[in-house]
């Protein structure tokens, strides 16, 4: 079995009318949070901003303290199992233009409640709930 690790960030940016998230629409067809695999000499919020730099052109991004989680599942490459760790962070961001990379199709920047609907895997939807249950979202 091989093993991968990677880093992310549940991004947000401050609204008047409450916080918005961001979501990527990945070529499988899911929406998920920007993460990506952690590159040689780096440390895991290093990573984190590197992919958010390369993944929407967002380079203004503060973490918050206090929110950092690990979510663990299993997929398939190549006709191999792969175990993947993926260590997210709470991000903020004051910018919202997003300019995508190649890698994903689409963005967006939803509530709390649309962003839980749009996540398609339970894992990411757990992740989000848990910045509401430390008290970031009311």
């Amino acid at each position: 079995m091989l093993e991968e690790r990677s880093a992310g960030a549940i991004l947000y940016q401050e609204s008047p009318s409450g916080n918005l998230y961001l979501l990527l629409n990945y070529p499988s067809g899911h929406w998920d949070f920007v993460k990506g695999n952690i590159e040689k000499g780096e440390t895991l919020k290093q990573t984190v901003l590197r992919e958010i730099k390369e993944e929407t052109s967002i380079s203004d991004v503060s973490f918050v303290e206090g929110f950092e989680n690990t979510v663990e599942y299993y997929y398939q490459r190549d006709g191999e199992l792969v175990h993947k760790e993926v260590v997210f962070f709470l991000a903020r961001t004051t910018t919202n233009h997003v300019k995508l990379s190649h890698e994903h199709l689409n963005f967006i920047w939803l509530k709390f409640n649309d962003a839980l609907q749009r996540l398609t895997y339970k894992t990411a939807q757990n992740l989000l709930k848990k910045v509401r249950d430390l008290g970031f979202e009311s």
